[in-house]
């Protein structure tokens, strides 16, 4: 026995130094840039559905899935079998935008998914393998189709790292973008939530529109997130996306709806615009829709399609891996109803969550939409307010119509959830932030995370909520860890 026991420590010790000298080489030669690594210092070397294993041996449930990437989970069989297909087959792996079989099949099962409206008329462009060479490419078609150069967008949207996603998202100011306020109850613009604050944020759209003195010309386009995620996990009112798209279509301005992360049953829906019934012109694609593999598309209206041989290109194109296991991601997730399970499961959690954190000052609210859950950390007390000035939940008080403007929600608390996210790492639990303050604890589980291992996430989480609530309370505020910027969707 002491034999055994000797020899499995030494084993477990090997393992944390492979572990650890891997992290200090990654410190040492990788850009200052990145960002997930900075808060999941992990080394994943196996893994399957929602578990995954490091170098040191530890196991996680993964709650991030790729920053929404994994529908399925980490090497689900029907991807594995999809991929292998492919290679035993001695076809090639890039094409550039060559039509090949495995294309043709993907197409197929992707316009078999499409919102009403759109596929029966609807064309496709591979883009380069990244969400946002995807914006790039929407915001470049409408900008050819109307023959118009300005772009709407909203507080809080993240579309990707390039300079016109960068633009639409706030980052940058080199392409002339409009900003519009985006509808949310917790910390709503209009300091009233609820459905008031939704139409308010669609009177300012229509006003911006229709103000010759507005100083905004008639826009390209129009580019939204229908649950904004990076943003915080904010789910946009259906009836607001109605406006959006009557307003749009009223003024002959293209409405691309960025799909990239709540696409394909996350949100309990096949696409999250499904839920309002809108057809957008234009959808931006990619993460899950490769199956784990890099892929983005845009899917739009034919009678946008005005461009010009070689107007929009790319030499990554045609990854047959990605576009075979997307195929038979987007089957799996339809023939097996995914995303109803997504919806059910979702609000059991949300239901949950909400219980769990009710006891926690800290946590300002629980929020979401389908398996995109967020919860937010917030100063349990600000500017001298007192526990019996805030609403006892922790939560913004509600009237029948929405929020209580008289209660302000308190400060965002990126400290209280970088806290969070490391206590749950120390469970076993990998779980994202965002958020304007990178205040937001985020859940993206795979569509295919079992009730018991939905437990598991809830229990784990809870108690990290409570770990840091139990210090917050005992010595005062943490001090300031410096991670870098809020991690982005990549």
């Amino acid at each position: 026995m002491a034999v055994t026991e000797s020899v499995a420590e030494g084993t477990h010790g090997e393992a944390r130094a492979v572990h650890e000298g891997i992290l200090r080489r990654q410190s040492a030669r990788e850009s200052s840039a990145r960002t997930y690594a900075r808060a999941l210092p992990i080394v994943p070397v196996r893994a399957r559905g929602l578990t995954i294993e490091g170098a040191d041996g530890r196991r996680y449930l993964d709650c991030l899935s790729g920053a929404g990437t994994l529908a399925l989970g980490h090497n689900h069989p029907v991807v594995l079998e999809a991929i292998r297909g492919v290679l035993d087959s001695g076809a090639p792996l890039s094409v550039l935008d060559l039509a090949t079989p495995v294309k043709d099949a993907f197409i197929t099962e992707l316009f078999r998914t499409l919102p009403p409206g759109l596929a029966d008329r609807a064309r496709v462009q591979f883009c380069g393998p990244a969400g946002t060479d995807a914006v790039e490419a929407a915001l470049k078609l409408v900008r050819a189709a109307t023959g118009r150069t300005g772009i709407l967008a909203f507080t809080g949207a993240y579309h990707g790292m390039t300079a016109g996603a960068l633009a639409a998202s706030g980052g940058a100011r080199d392409i002339q973008v409009a900003r519009l306020p985006y509808p949310q109850d917790y910390r709503c613009p209009f300091g009233v939530g609820g459905p008031r604050g939704a139409e308010l944020a669609a009177r300012w759209t229509e006003s911006l529109l229709d103000d010759p003195k507005s100083g905004v010309p008639l826009p390209a386009g129009m580019i939204l997130e229908p649950v904004q995620g990076e943003g915080g996990v904010i789910p946009a009112p259906d009836d607001w996306l109605r406006r959006m798209r009557q307003l749009t279509a009223d003024r002959s301005v293209p409405l691309i709806a960025d799909e990239i992360q709540t696409g394909v049953g996350r949100t309990g829906a096949f696409w999250a615009v499904d839920h309002s019934g809108i057809t957008p012109d234009v959808m931006v694609l990619s993460k899950a829709i490769g199956g784990s593999l890099p892929l983005a598309v845009i899917v739009y209206r034919d009678d946008l399609d005005v461009w010009q041989p070689g107007a929009h290109a790319g030499t990554f194109r045609g990854n047959q891996l990605a576009m075979a296991a997307g195929t038979a991601t987007l089957a799996y997730v339809r023939e097996n109803a995914l995303a109803g399970r997504a919806s059910d499961l979702g609000a059991r959690m949300l239901a949950q969550l909400r219980e769990h954190t009710r006891q926690f000052a800290c946590v300002g609210e629980v929020r979401g939409r389908g398996l995109m859950i967020g919860v937010e950390l917030v100063e349990p007390e600000a500017d001298g307010a007192t526990s019996a000035e805030a609403p006892a939940t922790g939560e913004r008080a509600l009237t029948p119509t929405g929020p209580d403007p008289t209660h302000s929600p308190r400060p965002a608390a990126p400290e209280l959830a970088a806290a969070v996210q490391r206590e749950c790492l120390q469970r076993g639990l990998i779980v994202e932030l965002g958020g304007r303050h990178s205040a937001v604890v985020r859940l993206l589980p795979p569509l295919t995370i079992s009730d018991e291992q939905a437990a598991a996430v809830l229990d784990r989480l809870a108690d990290a909520l409570a770990a840091v609530a139990r210090h917050h309370e005992e010595h005062g505020p943490q001090p300031r860890r410096h991670h870098g910027p809020a991690q982005c969707a990549g």
